[in-house]
């Protein structure tokens, strides 16, 4: 397995927002990650990418554990996020925000002309400001800032939220092409239907603790829906 999770915690404060977590991804996977607000999806991204420590458990991606290891050295390893909301760099232009994701310094496939040609509107919008760009080309932006970090792991939160579904179509439809060298992703995405077409298998999460799991084309609407709202 490259990344192996087992009986994550992590807390904010007094708060704990995950119970125990356990999952596996494995080379070339694409395992989607489901449940409603609040399920602790996103805290989860952030465990794994050092945002957020745990509190117990382990985590270990190619065998190394990932324990006492901050947030850029993580991204070194070869583990990169596409954050919900983008967070691009307001004062860089397309291109210097997508030259960010390269200074992890990891040789690989991905560079500049790679991302343009994935995403060939951002050749032609490199110079304008990321931030005046419309919400899909924006996350565009966000996704080839990652991939120009060379991963190995693609943890993606929420790259659908509040993009119109023609976008939310073409965004997706790049994710072949995205792993067609053995890329592993973690697909984080509220729409379900969306979140089966295009992973391998399904984990879903209920109040920081696993309720669900199993291969997308197998589960049924009816245990999803169980597992999801817990009904």
């Amino acid at each position: 397995m490259l990344l192996q999770a087992t009986s994550i915690t992590a807390a904010y404060g007094d708060a704990q927002a995950l119970f125990g977590i356990d999952l596996a991804l494995a080379e070339g996977e694409v395992v989607a990650l489901i449940g409603a607000n609040g399920a602790g999806k996103s805290t989860f991204l952030k465990t794994i990418t050092g945002l957020l420590p745990t509190t117990a458990g382990t985590l270990q991606f190619d065998g190394k554990s990932l324990a006492r290891i901050d947030a850029a050295d993580i991204v070194k390893l070869g583990i990169a996020l596409v954050p919900e909301g983008r967070r691009l760099f307001p004062s860089l232009s397309v291109e210097e925000n997508l030259m960010m994701g390269a200074l992890s310094g990891r040789k690989g496939a991905w560079d500049m002309a790679r991302v343009f040609n994935l995403f060939p509107i951002l050749q032609e919008k490199r110079r304008l400001p990321a931030t005046s760009l419309s919400g899909g080309q924006q996350q565009m932006v966000a996704i080839g800032r990652a991939l120009m970090s060379n991963p190995r792991l693609l943890l993606c939160d929420e790259l659908s939220l509040g993009l119109a579904p023609v976008v939310i179509r073409e965004i997706y439809a790049a994710l072949p092409s995205i792993m067609e060298d053995g890329m592993s992703l973690l697909i984080v995405e509220q729409d379900v239907q969306l979140a089966m077409q295009m992973s391998s298998r399904v984990v879903c999460l209920q109040e920081g603790k696993v309720s669900l799991e199993g291969k997308s084309g197998e589960l049924t609407r009816e245990q999803i829906s169980k597992a999801y709202f817990g009904v």
